[in-house]
């Protein structure tokens, strides 16, 4: 084998595993699960040919592996309240089995340990009272592997990298964004010249990559000197998801002497709240040889920030890609999907997000744009007109797609149909709310949005009728969020007040319109337009029945062609 990667199935390991296999090499991935790993592997589109997987304990004297040339060790315990036996089992006795055993390889090329950007090059003990089980571990770690690589005279480079971000890191600096995201950060902790500095993982795994080909006794610390200082990397996460940032400081200091249920901050993330900066030199000069560049911070931040929404911070799955945050008509979107040459157009009711429409496109052929309305689900709000968004959305569009609407947002539609029959080649309402009884008297009252922002998912789907599922769970995510659930009652009496303009407009349509129902939640009056019903639906067709409303949906278009 080429290489062995300790630690295969964590952030860092299984994109290196993932690197390395890439660029042809023979991979031995040491675990102790092979749960995650090669699944993981295969939904990147990696080729496993060159892949063997080996059962392997760390804490424990390492047997049975195999020969190999170069060996990563990428295992650590990251986590913060660890005790200091759970910290220590990892990330020093384990470090140190790993090159124990690197030592007795007869061909071995290269030990690379993977270490943290916080660790001293101080020779003393490190302060697990004030450090915190983690970061001491880490330092105790990086000692001991230095001292006993040069007793056993093993060839050693450690690479410190820091904060690396990148699809599927959920902890750290993610915490962070998180609460930004969900209106739970008031003031940021550190100060204003606080730096917490990033690298991407595509780019470590990379420099991890060509490690092994250079000389020996490196020490590199692998960051991005050019990230913002915190305040501003905040904001501008801030700005790309149409969120406030908050504009006060708290020292760490004070949050150190504050009680925990006071500021939920978590005392061992306090001692990453510095002003430090790194000895980067060496790490930029190997890079620059090997032909590696950074990738813009700015743009890095961004594209983290849109993986993390898209991810719910670890609770799901993203269903569509491309996906991510653009500027339409002023408001920060959230659009998933194609945006040149969509067959479908999707745009969802109320009170969900563009995730409704999940169950529905794995039944449709073609590639479809699916976004998140003006001020609801995960999109910011905007002063302009959503007529003015629609267009705006739409205005990259290449082709002509067929525009289908669920409730609420079937008033748009039809208004957008009406005003641009050249841009689109057919319109499909599915439960059209303007051609259906009142919504329920709680969506119309001044309780409805407190009463939102407090409902389970459970909860949610019982009131909607729909079973639980990860779209009900996504829809209640959001309500959750600041503004969001009034932004909600407010569309619910916008659409109430606005019927029978909608009605009127369905008889000026110049393009086919077809009509889906529920017929749990059937029209109220007849329409010149055909209109399919099925059975047993209720006012979310798409959700509760969606090969059904698949196939009707097929039928229009088909009609539509035809």
């Amino acid at each position: 084998m080429d290489a062995i990667v300790f630690g295969a199935t964590g952030f860092i390991g299984r994109s290196l595993v993932a690197e390395l296999l890439t660029r042809g090499q023979r991979v031995a991935a040491a675990v102790r699960r092979n749960d995650t790993l090669t699944p993981w592997l295969t939904s990147q589109g990696v080729d496993t040919g060159g892949l063997d997987i080996f059962a392997a304990d760390i804490t424990e004297p390492l047997s049975g592996l195999p020969e190999v040339r170069d060996v990563y060790n990428a295992a650590g315990r990251f986590a913060f309240g660890l005790g200091v036996q759970e910290a220590r089992a990892t990330n020093v006795t384990g470090a140190l089995n790993v090159l124990e055993w690197a030592a007795g390889l007869p061909r071995l090329r290269r030990l690379v340990h993977i270490s943290g950007y916080r660790v001293s090059s101080s020779d003393g003990r490190p302060d697990y009272a004030g450090l915190g089980a983690y970061e001491a571990s880490k330092h105790e770690g990086d000692l001991a592997v230095r001292a006993r690589a040069r007793e056993l005279e093993v060839p050693l480079t450690i690479a410190n990298p820091s904060t690396v971000i990148g699809p599927g890191q959920y902890i750290g600096l993610a915490t962070l964004v998180q609460d930004l995201w969900n209106g739970r950060l008031p003031a940021l902790p550190g100060g204003r010249d606080t730096f917490l500095p990033i690298t991407t993982i595509d780019y470590f795994v990379r420099f991890l990559a060509e490690i092994p080909a250079s000389p020996a006794g490196e020490h590199y610390w692998v960051l991005d000197d050019s990230t913002p200082l915190l305040p501003e990397l905040i904001a501008a996460i801030a700005d790309h998801t149409g969120v406030r940032a908050p504009r006060r400081t708290v020292p760490a200091g004070l949050l150190r002497r504050l009680p925990r249920k006071l500021t939920g901050a978590d005392p061992e993330t306090l001692a990453f709240l510095s002003t430090d900066r790194y000895p980067t030199a060496s790490a930029r000069a190997f890079a620059a040889s090997a032909g590696l560049e950074m990738p813009p911070a700015a743009d890095a931040l961004r594209g983290w920030a849109d993986d993390l929404v898209a991810a719910r911070f670890g609770a799901a799955s993203p269903w569509l890609r491309p996906y991510g945050f653009s500027d339409v008509a002023g408001s920060r979107t959230w659009v998933s999907g194609e945006r040149h040459r969509p067959d479908h157009v999707l745009l969802h009711g109320l009170p969900m997000n563009a995730d409704l429409w999940a169950p529905l496109a794995s039944h449709l052929p073609g590639p479809v744009l699916a976004p998140d309305l003006p001020g609801l689900g995960r999109s910011a709000a905007t002063t302009r007109p959503v007529d003015a968004w629609l267009e705006d959305l739409l205005g990259p569009v290449r082709t002509r797609p067929v525009l289908v609407a669920h409730s609420l947002a079937c008033g748009p539609a039809l208004r957008f149909a009406v005003d641009h029959p050249d841009r689109i080649s057919g319109l499909v309402l599915i439960s059209p709310a303007f051609l259906q009884a009142p919504a329920p008297r709680l969506a119309r009252s001044g309780l409805a949005a407190p009463m939102m922002r407090r409902m389970s998912a459970a909860r949610l789907a019982r009131t909607l009728g729909v079973p639980e599922g990860a779209e009900v769970e996504s829809a209640a995510a959001d309500l959750r969020r600041r503004g969001v659930a009034r932004r909600v009652v407010t569309a619910v009496r916008t659409d109430v007040a606005g019927r029978g303009r909608s009605r009127a407009l369905l008889d000026r349509v110049a393009v086919p319109v077809r009509i889906i129902v529920g017929s749990a939640d059937p029209l109220v009056e007849a329409v010149g337009h055909p209109v399919a019903e099925i059975e047993g639906a209720g006012h979310y067709p798409q959700l509760t029945h969606p090969s059904q409303t698949a196939r009707h949906l097929a039928a229009a278009s088909a009609q539509i062609g035809g």
